[in-house]
């Protein structure tokens, strides 16, 4: 903790410093995730997040992911929220150990709300992006223990007036993503009906669809995904991001998808076909 008996320390009456997590570096740096790990955690029974996709229509982006979370062979939870609030224009995901990347992403929206207080304005999107990728790198040392943690980050860029999407490695390298993209270990299959479903332009409520399908596409091969569960009424978590800001889906908007996105599949167990020309 720190101490607060003799004032505030120099670094928090400083305005050089926007960076949140630098921040707590300096003062706490046990507060940090990554001051946090110890030893090795291999092999322990921790919870993973599974599957997590992004993609852009007209006028915005849009983030999804399944409810699902992972403890070896077992599910550990049934609805976990897997897509978060980063800031006004952006959404963050995650794939990989649970409490670390809920660590990691309260950390991120700290660290765009306290930039954003010091110096009078928001990151570019590409600087959102670069602090997210500092914050992953300041993590390697936590994933070589096991503690792996992806993210996916999407957000509306104000100055170019598109949506746009970049994924990272656990080293902490950004990298931006052409029209869709996904993380976790349904991707492979996510993102090969993505491929199939995904066109230039679509509209936000097609978006959603897709979105839908490839989740669903993803849980029918990877285990570890969670498809949309009409029992206990849960279903993907989905939010968009236009130039109106975020906004998260209700659970009925994305109920209603879902419902139809099931029916169908009675008739097309496979989903929808696309078109080869």
């Amino acid at each position: 903790m720190v101490d607060f008996s003799r004032g505030l320390p120099p670094a928090f009456l400083s305005s050089a410093n926007a960076s949140f997590s630098r921040l707590l570096a300096e003062c706490a740096p046990e507060a940090l995730p990554t001051g946090r790990v110890r030893e090795s955690v291999a092999g322990l029974p921790i919870p993973h997040g599974t599957t997590i996709l992004a993609l852009t229509f007209e006028g915005g982006v849009l983030m999804a992911g399944d409810r699902r979370a992972t403890m070896g062979n077992l599910i550990a939870q049934r609805d976990l929220e897997k897509v978060n609030f980063a800031d006004e224009y952006s959404a963050v995901a995650f794939a990989g150990t649970v409490g670390t990347a809920m660590d990691m992403v309260r950390l991120f929206q700290f660290e765009l709300e306290h930039y954003e207080k010091i110096e009078e304005r928001r990151l570019s999107l590409d600087g959102k992006a670069r602090r997210l990728a500092s914050l992953v790198q300041d993590n390697l040392g936590a994933a070589m223990q096991g503690l792996v943690v992806v993210p996916l980050f999407a957000g509306y860029d104000l100055d170019r007036g598109v949506g746009r999407i970049y994924s990272f490695d656990v080293t902490g390298g950004p990298y931006e993503m052409a029209d869709f993209h996904s993380d976790g270990s349904g991707s492979p299959y996510a993102r090969g009906s993505l491929k199939k479903l995904y066109r230039p332009g679509m509209s936000q409520d097609d978006a959603v669809i897709a979105a839908v399908q490839a989740l669903y596409d993803a849980a029918d091969d990877d285990s570890a995904t969670g498809g949309p569960d009409l029992t206990r009424r849960i279903y993907p978590s989905i939010a968009v991001v236009t130039e109106d800001g975020y906004r998260r889906l209700s659970e009925d908007e994305v109920r209603t998808v879902a419902e139809a996105v099931v029916a169908a599949r009675h008739d097309s167990p496979n989903g929808p076909i696309a078109p080869v020309r």
